[in-house]
Formats: C-alpha cells, structure tokens, sequence
C-alpha cells in the first residue's frame, strides 16, 4: 500500500456540527502540574461560574435539538465535559442526557459520554450514568502510580489510587458503559509499558493523543530536529500490530490505517475530515475546541452564546470557517506533502506560531511523518508477505 493515499471527495463547508461538549462544571478536583487548560495561556475559565445553571442547560439542549433539526442529523454526541463534570453529579448530567434526547427530532440519536478523570466514580454514581445511557471515557496517564505522578489533588496528593479504582470499577462492574481511556502522550514514559499497563485497566479502546504546544510555545521534550513522539507512537503500534490488533481498538491507529487505504476518517488529529465539533461552556457562551486555549487567551471564543444565537451563526464564525475549509486552511507546505491526505496538516492548535497564526505545518510535523510512514511501512510489509509467490496460484 502507498504512503500517497487516494484522494475522496470533500464536500464543501459549512458541515454541521455533530459533536456537542457541554462544560457542565468548570472546575477540576485535580490540579495536574502540565494542564493546558487551567495552567496555559488561556485563564477566561476565572470568570465562568464554577456549574452550568439549570437556564443554560435548558437552553443549551433545545439549541441542540434545533440544530439537529435543521440539518436533518440521524445522530449526534453529547459530551459532558469540564473540568470534572462528576463534580456537578451523575443524576444531574443523565437528566441533561435526557433532556437532550427529548427535544431532539425522532429519529436522531444522541450518543452520550462523560469524559472523567474517574477519581469520583463509584458503584452508585456509575448505576446512574448507565440508567441514563451515558458511557463513561477516562482520562489517564498510564495505568502506573509512576504513569499518573503529575494528576494530583489540590493538596499534592496523588490521584491514582482513586483513578485505579474508578477504572477498574467501570470495566468489571459496567463494562457496557465503558468508553475508553484517554491518555496524552509523555516520552518520559517507556510507550510499550504505557499500552500494557492501560490494557491492563480493561479499556475497550485508547484514544492517545499529543499533548498541546506549537510553535511559539513547543510541547515538553520537543526537538526541531528530532521525532521524539513520532517514535513512541511507532512504538506503540508495533506493539499493537504484532499483538493482532485484538486486544483493544487503537483510534489513532485505526483511523491512519483507514486513511492510508483513502477511506474517510473523523479525527482531529488526522485527515482532511470536516471539523464538526462546538463547545457550550458553563456561561453559556458558544466556544470552537478547548485545545485552541493552548495558543492564546480568548482563542476559542467566537462572542456567541446559546441565550441569543444558534449553533448555525456559530458555522458562520470565521475560526469555524478555516477550521472547515480543510486544504484552503493549510500551509503552502502542507498543501503539496505527498502525506496530505492521511496527516490532514495536524491538530489545528498545534499549527500556531504567534507572528504568522495557524497557517503553518504542525509543530508535529516530522513526527507526524515518521508515524504514518511506519504504519505504510508495516502494512505495505504484511501485503507483501501474504502475496502468493510467483508461479503460484492463489486459492480461490
């Protein structure tokens, strides 16, 4: 299989939204020493009230239901998100969840999912969620003490044995309610330990992710010159190719192979797929993605909010437009890379360069390279060795 993926028709923008994140709570129970959101550049979160009020989330779901209205949706998620959204309470976000479903046309599903660091799941609250319909995603740094040292408490205290027992919770006692595990990708971390101590948690999927920097402000260990994460992601896929890709479903992985073979995939971190993400925060103000708080204060705002327009003025807003231009958005550099297709440019946020915005390639580049060249590599390798051998017939 080539590296050079076949091209597929992208239609032309504006793409509805399809991803809804509701900030139900703006505050964390965990101040890890490395998150961008509450220790980046962005600090608009100070004036937010700490708990979406009953008015916003009111509001917020017959402004869902409307979009997906409007644009004839079959389906759509809802992700409750924060901060820690558990700290508004499970009953209070499988309500939302409801009342999402029940102002949304007939026929439209709303996927639900509480995107948690899984310190205040128990038993009772996870009951809850699963009445409700909504699935649980954690968020972690391994599935090591030694993985998690820098999610800790207020206090300092280590967050992990709460985690611990949160995760395992879900996969042994509401394994149908278990979404997967989100975790950010250190280089100070052994990459092969990392996936098996995660595997270990009984994750039915792992979505790994870059941590956010850019240009002007580069992500922890990086080297110009280097592909220090490209490295761990090979790394890791070795791992998970050789296991035979069973024991849990890999996003990144997955979504590059499908890319490579000129399928559609939806990730923010690759492709040329649409953006169809919005967030509602606490005030109700209508946002673009949380990681665009990583390049600047007020990076995701667009001056919306859901008491006074729709989510369609939203579409209208000229950071989602760029965001939804695919090809027109990207750098001169990016728009003639053989690897176009399949890397998309990288995370949004991750092309910023404080004097020239975020028409650039991504601060990942090289190492965004080094992986989807791997990935060809391995399955160009696995085609080749499955061919028949010259002379031989293939068995019909």
């Amino acid at each position: 299989m080539s590296e050079e993926a076949a091209p597929h028709p992208v239609p032309e923008p504006p793409f509805p939204f399809r991803q809804f994140i509701v900030k139900v709570h703006g505050r964390c129970n965990l101040a890890c020493t490395y998150c961008y959101l509450y220790e980046g550049p962005d600090h608009t979160w100070r004036t937010r009230p700490a708990a979406a009020s009953a008015e916003v989330l009111d509001r917020t779901a017959t402004r869902i239901a409307e979009h997906a209205r409007a644009h004839g949706l079959s389906a759509l998620s809802l992700v409750l998100h924060g901060g820690e959204p558990l700290l508004a309470g499970a009953a209070a976000l499988g309500a939302f969840a409801d009342l999402v479903r029940e102002r949304v046309p007939a026929g439209c599903t709303v996927r639900a999912t509480v995107q948690t660091n899984a310190t205040l799941l128990t038993e009772d609250r996870l009951a809850t969620l699963a009445r409700h319909d909504v699935s649980v995603g954690i968020s972690l740094d391994g599935g090591t003490p030694a993985g998690n040292a820098r999610r800790v408490d207020h206090a300092g205290r280590p967050s992990w044995p709460a985690a611990a027992r949160g995760a395992r919770l879900t996969a042994e006692r509401f394994p149908d309610s278990y979404a997967g595990v989100l975790t950010v990708v250190d280089p100070e971390q052994d990459p092969v330990e990392t996936y098996d101590s995660l595997l270990a948690l009984g994750s039915p999927a792992l979505d790994l992710l870059l941590p956010h920097g850019n240009w002007s402000n580069p992500p922890p260990h990086w080297d110009p010159t280097g592909t220090v994460y490209g490295q761990w992601l090979c790394d890791v896929f070795d791992r998970w190719w050789e296991a035979g890709r069973r024991a849990t479903r890999v996003r990144l992985f997955e979504e590059c192979i499908a890319l490579l073979a000129g399928l559609p995939a939806a990730t923010e971190s690759l492709g040329l797929a649409p953006f169809d993400a919005v967030v509602v925060e606490t005030d109700g103000s209508i946002e673009q993605a949380d990681s665009l708080k990583s390049a600047y204060e007020g990076a995701a705002a667009t001056g919306l909010d859901v008491f006074r327009h729709t989510f369609d003025e939203a579409l209208g807003h000229p950071g989602v437009i760029a965001r939804q231009t695919a090809v027109k958005a990207l750098s001169g550099q990016c728009g003639v890379c053989p690897l176009l297709t399949v890397c998309g440019g990288g995370q949004y946020a991750h092309r910023y360069r404080a004097d020239s915005g975020f028409e650039n390639p991504s601060v990942y580049c090289a190492d965004l390279q080094r992986f989807i060249r791997h990935v060809a590599a391995r399955i160009a390798g696995q085609a080749a060795a499955a061919a028949p051998a010259p002379g031989e017939r293939s068995t019909p």
